[in-house]
């Protein structure tokens, strides 16, 4: 069974999601912002990481660049979910190696399990 770490802080959305991604056949970890996150990354070894980028207190950049400096988790692939849609954040997240950058309203949740499913292949 593939393991997905969710980094979402709004609660209901990241429990629907969990739902959902478990419905799916994955198993899911969630976290609500980025210290946790890299924990959870460490503890659990996700196959993916579903990161969005505005967080309370460390945003999503700031995690992707702690993940990518700790060689224990760096290659961990990461997709990230957000509504936040500025050009300099997904140039940012890009460089940092995040498999894509999707806007969450363009999306249904069946579309982003699709999605997710190509990346694990």
């Amino acid at each position: 069974m593939k393991k997905i770490l969710l980094i979402e802080d709004e609660k209901i959305l990241a429990e629907m999601y969990q739902d959902k991604f478990t419905q799916a056949g994955f198993e899911v970890f969630l976290a609500f912002e980025s210290k946790t996150g890299l924990i959870l990354a460490k503890k659990k070894k996700p196959d993916l990481i579903v990161l969005d980028i505005l967080l309370p207190r460390e945003n999503g950049i700031t995690f992707l660049n702690w993940l990518r400096n700790d060689q224990e988790v760096a290659t961990i692939p990461v997709v990230v979910f957000s509504n936040y849609d500025d050009p300099t954040t997904k140039r940012q997240a890009a460089k940092l190696g995040a498999k894509d950058y999707l806007i969450k309203t363009n999306y249904t949740p069946q579309e982003i399990i699709e999605k997710i499913k190509n990346y694990l292949k």
